[in-house]
């Protein structure tokens, strides 16, 4: 499986079949590489994949991404799949407060047509879940916010909740619109959360363009997309991708190329992208690759739990919502995409922070979570659960804590010819979708360019 020439300077290796992994072999492989792909799972798609449980088709997780994911958009157009995974027309969350002292509130955060800031100014002045005083004391912060460079290294040490506090925060305005969205793009909470990651979604997100919060979620099983077409993409490219293929160490040949070694033989290339998980890359790398690759093993991880219940009957007829006052986060309708056709239907609870939670047995979460649901969707009282399992991700995404952004590597190492890619990598970005696609067009133009091969890069911007 050697590479036919003697330093393979046209070959690469991609480690690790994420996001991170099928974009940079996509890049390299449109440049005019001979690339190969290697992945140790049976399938493609990292962390946002699915599954067959019976007759339905299951998504690990829940996943959405937004109108200023830019480099998410760009996969989704790479492989044919944006029409697959639309996006709201306007932004528009609901909110359910069910331990209101009057009984459960409905609220809701939308974007008008105005421009930033004044498109969230409306639905801000209506948010039911805060009082007016701490309505007024949001939109203090947010300018305060458009202010911060999150590039700037001084944040990174700072946690986003001293900052909130700094500027008027309660701990209820922290919880009821700071959290509700932290939470679910940082997994963490704002006293968990680095002040330059925090800043950077909260100003990308709602601070940037009237509609960059406008969300989009698959309509098809993840699968769909990471998996059946990012492989049409890749085979389409010319990249050669090898499944159940386990990478057990990365090494100089004497020739001053590069060698990367399976269960089952060796693949000799001129760039090696390893796009896999922080403790892998740190295994994998050779001595030298890194000034003090033990920094990687200081990035820490956090979990995610999802809670996965099918009723025998409709029980919400939004397509999501948000919770306050309860232990449930993020409700989605998962029916029509994971093939439920019976009248029934699936809902998929996304449990960030899951700390708590990741380890307990289904019995416990059974009896913690659907007395929750039938308090938030008073439907769901008189119907019967056909099916209540859980899928847990204990590593779901490195943790944004104060100070992470001095352990994240950008894509170049100390040895030529050998690149990192990964949502954990220097990309900016929190650990979502958008970072891993970033991570791999970072780590394949900065290879591309050493190579002496530059390409416009898809997104015109710097990564």
């Amino acid at each position: 499986m050697s590479g036919s020439d003697r330093r393979g300077d046209d070959r690469a290796v991609v480690v690790g079949g994420g996001l991170a992994g099928v974009t940079a072999a996509l890049e390299l492989a449109d440049a005019g590489l001979r690339v190969t792909l290697l992945e140790g799972r049976p399938r493609l798609g990292g962390l946002a994949f699915s599954f067959k449980r019976g007759d339905l088709t299951v998504d690990n997780g829940q996943h959405v991404y937004l109108r200023c994911c830019t480099a998410y958009r760009w996969f989704l157009d790479r492989v044919d799949g944006a029409g697959l995974a639309p996006l709201q027309d306007r932004l528009d969350v609901p909110v359910l407060d069910v331990a209101h002292p009057r009984g459960p509130r409905l609220g809701r955060l939308r974007r008008s047509a105005l421009p930033v800031p004044l498109h969230l100014a409306g639905a801000l002045a209506r948010y039911p879940h805060l009082s007016l005083a701490e309505r007024a004391s949001v939109g203090r912060a947010a300018l305060a916010l458009r202010r911060l460079d999150p590039t700037d290294p001084a944040l990174d040490g700072l946690d986003f909740a001293t900052w909130l506090r700094r500027y008027g925060q309660s701990p209820r305005t922290i919880e009821a619109l700071w959290d509700l969205v932290g939470i679910a793009t940082l997994n963490a909470t704002a006293e968990q959360s680095s002040l330059g990651l925090a800043a950077m979604v909260f100003k990308t997100g709602l601070l940037s363009e009237n509609g960059a919060a406008d969300i989009g979620w698959a309509k098809v099983p993840l699968g769909d997309l990471h998996d059946t077409l990012a492989r049409k993409a890749l085979d389409k490219a010319g990249v050669t991708t090898g499944l159940r293929t386990r990478v057990t160490a990365v090494s100089r040949t004497g020739e001053g190329a590069w060698r990367v070694d399976t269960e089952d033989g060796s693949f000799d290339a001129g760039t090696v992208v390893l796009a896999v998980p922080q403790r892998e890359a740190h295994g994998l790398l050779p001595a030298g690759a890194l000034p003090d690759p033990d920094k990687l093993l200081d990035i820490g991880t956090a979990p995610i739990l999802n809670v996965h219940v099918v009723y025998d009957r409709k029980v919400l007829k939004q397509p999501f919502f948000a919770a306050l006052g309860s232990p449930v986060q993020w409700v989605f309708d998962r029916t029509d995409a994971s093939g439920l056709t019976d009248g029934g239907q699936y809902l998929a609870l996304s449990q960030s922070v899951a700390q708590d939670d990741i380890e307990e047995p289904v019995s416990v979460l059974r009896a913690k979570y659907l007395p929750e649901l039938e308090r938030l969707l008073p439907a769901a009282r008189g119907s019967k659960v056909r099916d209540f399992f859980i899928t847990r991700e204990r590593t779901a995404t490195f943790a944004p804590t104060p100070g992470v952004g001095r352990l994240r590597p950008g894509p170049r190492t100390d040895t030529p010819g050998l690149y990192l890619a990964g949502a954990w990598t220097a990309t900016g970005w929190p650990a979502t979708m958008e970072g891993a696609v970033r991570s791999g067009l970072g780590a394949a133009h900065t290879a591309l360019a050493a190579l002496g091969r530059p390409g416009e890069h898809p997104l015109q911007e710097a990564v």
